[in-house]
Order: C-alpha cells, then structure tokens, then sequence
C-alpha cells in the first residue's frame, strides 16, 4: 500500500452495487452474494429522507473500492416530534487498508441532528465504537413466552393482520410503520381493544438453527408488550412461533422467560437515545440481518 495514494470516501450509488456486494460477502462471509444483492434491492426500493444516502458510503484506494458501510436513514416521530435516525450497519474495510477505517467512520456518522444507531458491533470492535462516541443502550435479551400470560381483559382483545383497518382509533404514523415492515418481511399486527388499536411488528427468527421464534422489532412500550403478551403470544404460537425475543436491560416482570445480559450490544450518538422495544427501519428489521 503505497501511503502517496489517495483515500476517497464517498455515497454508493447505483453503478457500486456489484463492487458492494463482493466487498460485503468477503466481510461477513456467513451471508451469500445473493443475500447481500436481495439487501442492496431492498434500500433501492426505499426512499430515504430528502438529501440523506440511500445506500451509504464506500472507501475506495486509488479507485479500488475497499471499504463499505451501509446505512439506513428514517424519519421517526417520538413523543409528537419528528426526528431523524440512522442505523449504521454491515461495516467492513478490506485489512490491508484498515489505516484509512477513521475516514469511512467520520463520514457515516457526520450529521450532527442524526441519533446513529450500531446495533450488531463484533465484540473487538466496541472500544473503537466508545471511542467514537457511541454510549451503549442495551445489552441484554429476554427470551419470553408470552402465550401463558393471561390477563382479565384478554377476552375483549383483538389481534390480526396489519393490513386490515381497526375499529378503534390508532395512530396514523403507527400504522405507515406496520405496513412498510410487513413489505420487508415483518410480521406486523394490531392489537386492538374497544378504546385504541396497539401496533406490534414481530421480525422471523430462527434460535440456534432449529427454533423458530420471532424478534420485537417495534411496539409503542414494552410495557404494552407485557399487556397484551396473551393474545399476542396465542396469535404466535398458532403460527409456529413461541418465543419472542425482547432487547432488555433486566428480566421483564409479568413475563415468562429467561434474561441473557451480554447476549447483544446496542449503541447510539446523537439527540436522543433510543428506547427499548423501537428497532424500526433496522438492518434486523428490513434486511434481515
């Protein structure tokens, strides 16, 4: 590596994507090419907010690309004020070239009104990523099964499909958000009761190759989680799927099931700290990762 040359870092666009795709399979090598490809088409189909990547940033040496880290912007609205978020994700710098790293991670996270989130850091990457000025929010998972939860109102408790209209009144932004996870795969759901529809989006998993289970990816609380725990873990259970995986700090009274600390580390920088139960418009929610 001739240290005359230049680095560049620079937005992917459409023409990068095959040189993306191979940067990514030689990074994280348990993923296929066509795995990475079905990814990069999803961020295509999704349009970021005005004047943010859709795709993210690459590193190029001397023309060559050889770094890449994807990032998925979002427009959320938290407590009746619109935000924006940036999940950081698949992260990777050919080693050779792991010098000019700094340069990739100063220009993904440079928008000093953007909460970035990096939700699934390798263990030896975490002192980089303090370093950087990412706090940690959480570090744990609960695994629960929530189908042996039973409350006095479950009776009076409706879940179905996002896709169907409720009854009750729900939130409008809520309902933008079902709907555009259940195009990525998502299992989006209503809960609804005679006084307001709840929304929950559930992301398919498989624990350790041969448990299928179900990831929350968003609810309003997870304290309505817990509430509606019942009908929401009979409603999953009916279709394969007992546990449901939860991001905490602690075990989550009311609930059956087994706290693991250490099991994950979320990180973010910015404005505002993202709360459990919230990894909407995610690289685990929308690319599966």
């Amino acid at each position: 590596m001739d240290s005359c040359l230049p680095a560049l870092c620079r937005q992917i666009g459409e023409a990068d994507i095959a040189a993306v795709v191979l940067l990514l399979a030689r990074g994280f090598p348990d993923r296929t090419p066509q795995f990475w490809c079905d990814a990069l088409q999803r961020l295509t189909r999704r349009e970021p907010p005005p004047g943010l990547p859709r795709y993210g940033y690459l590193l190029e040496y001397a023309g060559v690309p050889v770094g890449v880290v994807l990032t998925i912007y979002s427009a959320i609205q938290e407590n009746g004020q619109n935000t924006t978020r940036c999940n950081l994700s698949c992260w990777y710098v050919d080693p050779v070239y792991r010098a000019y790293a700094s340069l990739l991670a100063s220009r993904a996270h440079a928008f000093k009104n953007v909460t970035y989130l990096n939700i699934s850091p390798a263990q030896h990457t975490r002192p980089m990523i303090e370093a950087q000025g990412f706090s940690g929010y959480c570090d744990g998972v609960f695994a629960a099964l929530p189908m042996f939860r039973r409350s006095p109102g479950d009776r009076s408790v409706r879940v179905f499909d996002a896709r169907q209209k409720p009854v009750a009144p729900f939130d409008p932004a809520a309902r933008d958000i079902l709907l555009h996870h259940a195009e990525h795969g998502c299992i989006s759901l209503w809960c609804e009761t005679p006084q307001r529809a709840y929304p929950f989006v559930f992301r398919p998993r498989v624990v350790k190759r041969v448990i299928p289970c179900v990831q929350m990816v968003y609810c309003g609380n997870v304290s309505e989680f817990v509430r509606f725990a019942g009908p929401l873990g009979r409603y999953l259970a009916r279709r394969g799927r007992l546990l449901v995986i939860v991001d905490s700090n602690d075990a989550i009274p009311g609930l059956l099931g087994m706290f693991s600390p250490g099991k994950i580390a979320r990180y973010f920088k910015g404005p505002q700290r993202p709360r459990l139960g919230d990894l909407a418009y995610t690289e685990c929610a929308l690319l599966g990762v």
